[in-house]
């Protein structure tokens, strides 16, 4: 009889559903977000969303456990993910906030498909790579016009997104003896470390205001623990150089939650780029893993309990 219930569930769901309810939720928290702007400043809500996430992964998780069980290497793949998230998360938040959400999500994109071109080894995937960028660069029409430290936050968050795209693919495989998610809860209990000094002060009228606080909550919940959990899942079933590409899929889902969410319709040039971006999805073709790659299983995502 084969296995059931949840676990089964995730353990034959294809690698890309958890990339499409990572995509989903990576803009709907930005949407929550931009309107808590108006009750805190940037700092503020990012330090909100780090701490939300971090009670999370720490009642799930406890990350403190997984923190013991590492080696020094994991160690320190663990430390530098959580600095990454710290200052991604305010980078991009800084950045928002002084300049258009599509020129943001546009120049985090860069570096991305950089790191896609480099796994992309064969003509098939150059034609994707080709009609990802193509997609993008229309789907978003990149315009660099700003305040100039709205346009250096913005470069500095797609920097560090390509190096949380490594140093998550690294935690979702080679982490010794810890499953993905918890490096990643680990990671998250680091970042609160690192974001504390930055945000404290601006997310402190929070304390005092219930409707900013859940809204709070519910942004680090939408933004940082369903979708960074769908990210290790994916993760730790697909190149690095795949879910790259697929990266690529973020402005199409943003322009389907601009229909849904904000009813904003795209014009016939949002359209073709939508369809070049699917193209180039419909393109691709993974390299084939190798042998140790493979036998990563769910066995490891179980909930890790402490020594007593």
């Amino acid at each position: 009889m084969p296995p059931t219930g949840p676990r089964a569930v995730l353990s034959t769901a294809p690698p890309w559903t958890y990339f499409i309810g990572s995509a989903v939720f990576h803009y709907l928290g930005p949407a929550f977000a931009v309107l808590l702007f108006a009750r805190l400043a940037p700092l503020g809500v990012a330090a909100l969303r780090i701490w939300s996430a971090a009670l999370v992964f720490a009642l799930w998780r406890r990350p403190w456990c997984t923190l013991a069980r590492l080696d020094a290497e994991g160690r320190r793949t663990v430390i530098a993910s959580g600095a990454v998230l710290a200052a991604m998360n305010a980078c991009f938040y800084l950045a928002i906030a002084r300049v258009p959400l599509g020129t943001v999500a546009a120049i985090e994109f860069l570096p991305v498909i950089v790191l896609a071109a480099l796994g992309a080894r064969t003509a098939r995937n150059l034609a994707a790579l080709v009609a990802a960028v193509g997609g993008v660069y229309v789907l978003t029409d990149i315009r660099l016009a700003g305040e100039p430290l709205g346009l250096a936050f913005a470069f500095a968050n797609a920097m560090l997104f390509a190096a949380y795209i490594v140093l998550a693919h690294r935690t979702a495989r080679r982490l010794r003896g810890v499953s993905g998610i918890d490096g990643l809860a680990a990671a998250m209990l680091i970042a609160c470390v690192f974001v504390t000094p930055m945000g404290v002060g601006q997310a402190a009228p929070a304390v005092l205001d219930p409707v900013t606080l859940a809204a709070g909550i519910g942004v680090g919940i939408c933004s940082s623990v369903i979708p960074y959990v769908c990210d290790q899942l994916a993760m730790a079933r697909m190149a690095r150089s795949t879910y790259a590409l697929l990266v690529a899929l973020l402005p199409a889902v943003a322009t389907v939650i601009g229909i849904l969410a904000l009813r904003q319709l795209p014009s016939p040039a949002e359209l073709a780029g939508v369809g070049l971006v699917v193209l180039s999805v419909a393109l691709h073709r993974e390299l084939r893993p190798s042998p140790a790659a493979v036998e990563i299983t769910l066995s490891q995502e179980g909930k890790t309990k402490c020594d007593t």
